[in-house]
């Protein structure tokens, strides 16, 4: 969509020469500020999950490539204390991956002003490690959970672990990771039945759900339109069975629209990617786990931070570079131009 059409301003000339006025935070020409970081700790999963990557896995980063835990801290403590960001996402790959994540979590929440910490995980080993990410800091935690069926789950990842992940979901609750939320992506002939019985499932157990629509993310760049259930579909689907009504008030920068079910309290929401874009309330700042920043989920490009910490820049220098990242951002990501193209990297190495 067009900046006109997402309702920015248009923005005339070139955006590496556009004046960027003198703001410590991460503007934009489109006047957006990026407060919420995405942190990408490894590009590793223990899931093989059919729309994410082929059985065999993917060509890992190599390890001297990736950030070590000083670099990711250094990098954290920039954002956070001079680029003016709230909210720090640990993602992967799979978070729970990274040895001494822990550290790094307590090492984030000990900042001053303190970010709010969550993480994306698929849960596997969550039940044993909950009580541990939550003395850490952790504040909240978000499952991915596209199916309630086992044999449909081994389907889908590859993997027998469905009973693992409803542990990790309990053992989330029952830590004090609240709202637990659970990310749901359903597929055309694949989990499409499930939208009323996974609702079901995390308002009987207290989990708050919210359905994404599926992104030109795959590492095989197979992603289909015609394969995507959309937003409206996902919507009729739970209406047959529930009462939705919008959530009063503003949802910011929010991806998910949400609605009260049967008049509240209870809320599911719905994160329209590709049918709604929320382009113009983008919030989002990106790191990737060898330490590339990108403004944009479907970015072409993106800016090298690791070799100007390897280099000996001074977080000043950093945070004028990651400043001018953020300059430049799109107005939106593209996927329903003609011209769309899908990033090189996969959604597994940028970080969701």
């Amino acid at each position: 969509m067009t900046a006109v059409e997402l309702g920015l301003p248009v923005v005339r000339g070139n955006p590496d020469t556009t004046e960027r006025p003198d703001s410590p935070l991460l503007v934009d020409r489109f006047g957006r500020t990026a407060t919420d970081l995405r942190v990408s700790l490894t590009d590793r999963c223990n899931l093989r999950c059919t729309y994410c990557m082929p059985a065999e896995g993917l060509d890992w980063l190599p390890k001297p490539d990736l950030l070590d835990d000083a670099e990711l801290g250094r990098l954290i403590r920039i954002a956070v204390t001079r680029l003016g960001v709230t909210d720090v996402r640990f993602t992967g790959g799979e978070p729970l991956l990274r040895p001494g994540l822990d550290d790094v979590i307590a090492a984030t929440a000990a900042l001053t002003p303190r970010p709010r910490v969550s993480m994306t995980t698929n849960g596997l080993t969550l039940a044993k490690r909950a009580a541990g990410l939550v003395a850490a800091g952790l504040d909240r935690v978000n499952v991915s959970l596209d199916t309630l069926d086992p044999k449909r789950f081994l389907r889908l990842t590859r993997r027998d672990r469905l009973a693992d992940v409803f542990a990790g979901l309990e053992a989330a609750r029952e830590a004090g990771l609240s709202p637990v939320k659970v990310n749901t992506v359903l597929m055309r002939g694949v989990n499409e039945d499930e939208a009323v019985p996974l609702l079901r499932h995390c308002l009987e157990h207290g989990y708050q759900l919210r359905f994404i629509e599926q992104m030109p993310l795959d590492p095989q760049h197979g992603w289909d339109r015609a394969d995507m259930v959309t937003a409206e579909e996902i919507l009729a689907a739970l209406r047959a069975e529930f009462s939705l009504t919008p959530e009063p008030g503003d949802r910011g920068g929010a991806p998910a629209e949400r609605w009260l079910v049967d008049g509240g309290p209870a809320v599911v929401g719905v994160i329209a990617s590709v049918t709604r874009p929320f382009c113009a309330a983008c919030d989002r700042t990106r790191l990737t786990a060898d330490g590339q920043v990108r403004n944009c989920l479907f970015s072409q490009s993106e800016t090298d931070l690791r070799a100007l910490l390897r280099g000996g820049a001074s977080d000043e220098e950093i945070a004028d570079r990651w400043r001018g990242n953020a300059w430049v951002k799109a107005a939106g990501h593209g996927i329903n131009s003609a011209g769309f193209s899908q990033p090189d990297r996969p959604m597994s190495a940028i970080g969701g």
